[in-house]
């Protein structure tokens, strides 16, 4: 049976697919966007996030270190990460609960046996089953199993993706999905690659092809200021999205916020993390107009 590597589980989710859902958070991203707001996803392999704020200087991580990675100093704890072999011991007996391992190797049964805890909750409010990330489709065999085991009992599949992916990967995962929620960053390659490490042209060839086969699919924007709530982006991703095969795509806007640097902190990363403009009511008010204006339908959230 497969396994994977998965970083988060979200019960009782609400903003990613219809009704009440349990959110599948798969471990691993072919895109480094530099607004990334669990960059605990980026990363296929086991991670240490230490909270300094939350130490308080026991030692206890320090003598259970088989590594003798770990030293107490002055400044608090400090970990060599040459000798570091995220083996985890340091988060188990740590009382604070200040260190934390991020990522867990889990089974399809595993991962089943969790979403079925939830199936109450979604069989009363039309929901299902998120698979998330990270980027779900470089997990591909067991996401392919996840997804088929889903279907035979009945439980509602939607697969949030960037579409950074082959798109042989993203057509054999819709015959198996009820619904795709798909990032759209930004219009113009070059600031794609810029911002996220890779153009768009896979991304949305991906999309039209996908739009072809009669998907269920909602376009999601992660919305940054001075990045790509320009009026000329909007613009060419409004006509882009309106151009798509079959109905018209609804649109969510995920506006930019800064929660995030405390993870960036936690990882020992707080100097990658990208400090941009939280979009005002203004500019998403105008954003949803420009959307309007070609007959689709943007709201904030979701």
């Amino acid at each position: 049976m497969s396994e994977s590597l998965i970083f988060d589980i979200k019960r009782y989710a609400i903003n990613d697919g219809p009704g009440i859902r349990v959110v599948i958070f798969f471990k691993g991203c072919n895109l480094h966007c530099a607004w990334c707001h669990n960059p605990e996803s980026i990363s296929p392999d086991v991670e240490k996030m230490f909270a300094p704020a939350r130490c308080i200087r026991c030692g206890s991580c320090v003598e259970v270190c088989p590594e003798k990675a770990i030293t107490l100093t002055a400044e608090g704890i400090v970990t060599d990460p040459a000798l570091c072999n995220v083996n985890g011991r340091c988060a188990e007996v740590c009382p604070a609960r200040a260190i934390e391992m991020s990522g867990r190797v889990m089974s399809v049964d595993e991962i089943m046996e969790a979403v079925e805890k939830e199936r109450v909750f979604f069989d009363h409010s039309n929901g299902g089953v998120t698979f998330s990330g990270g980027e779900p489709l470089v997990h591909l065999p067991i996401l392919k199993q996840l997804l088929d085991e889903c279907g035979r009992r009945h439980i509602h599949r939607a697969v949030d993706t960037a579409g950074h992916v082959s798109m042989a990967a993203l057509l054999d995962i819709a015959a198996r999905t009820d619904l795709f929620l798909y990032d759209l960053k930004m219009m113009d390659s070059d600031l794609h690659r810029k911002w996220t490490g890779a153009p768009n042209d896979k991304i949305l060839q991906n999309l039209t092809a996908l739009a072809e086969t009669g998907a269920e699919i909602i376009i999601r924007i992660p919305l940054m200021g001075g990045i790509n709530d320009t009026e000329e982006n909007i613009e060419l991703t409004a006509q882009f999205v309106a151009g798509l095969a079959g109905k018209k795509k609804d649109v969510n806007i995920l506006p930019y916020h800064r929660i995030a640097q405390n993870k960036y902190m936690k990882l020992g990363r707080s100097e990658s993390f990208g400090m941009f403009e939280e979009p005002g009511k203004e500019t998403l008010e105008r954003v949803i107009g420009q959307f309007a204006e070609h007959g689709i339908k943007a709201t904030v959230g979701g």
